[in-house]
């Protein structure tokens, strides 16, 4: 069995990118890996080798990420604060708005796919993975999660969501 520098040194980056497709969130994305390795050094004796070690590592993960939304009871809100914009900034703040107001409505359409579709298409935009990497976690081939991407994606275009 690799030693845990070197499965970290492996695996962050693909734990963290999961996560942070999960999370939206920089800082409790980097936490929520950090945990994830802590379990995985308690429980490397669980470890059958029945899938990849990317995999186990990602359920891991999911479950860190699990146990933090139940422990919050809700998603993590933004401040106000966090909301501010300075009036010297003129148009780019019309831009960010509708910015932001494309990223809602995809967002949107997002949610309204299947659960399996839904969690391809926030691997591959927020996580940025590729499809190797998501066919990987999700147990499946590399081909399967680009159909995948690709079907949700005429989905949303069709608005047949």
């Amino acid at each position: 069995m690799e030693s845990m520098e070197q499965l970290y040194s492996t695996y962050a980056q693909t734990v963290y990118k999961y996560l942070y497709s999960l999370t939206q969130n920089a800082d409790l994305s980097e936490e929520l890996t950090q945990e994830t390795f802590f379990q995985a050094m308690k429980g490397i004796h669980n470890f059958r080798g029945d899938c990849k070690m990317s995999v186990w590592l990602c359920q891991i993960a999911k479950r860190a990420w699990y146990r933090e939304l139940n422990k919050n009871k809700k998603m993590p809100s933004v401040s106000l604060e966090a909301c501010d914009v300075p009036v010297s900034m003129g148009q780019q703040v019309e831009a960010d708005i509708l910015h932001k107001e494309d990223k809602l409505s995809l967002f949107r359409m997002l949610h309204q796919l299947d659960e399996t579709t839904k969690e391809v298409m926030y691997l591959r935009l927020s996580g940025e993975l590729s499809f190797a990497e998501i066919g990987e976690i999700l147990e499946k081939s590399e081909a399967w999660a680009r159909v995948t991407f690709y079907r949700g994606k005429q989905k949303m275009m069709k608005g047949s969501v």
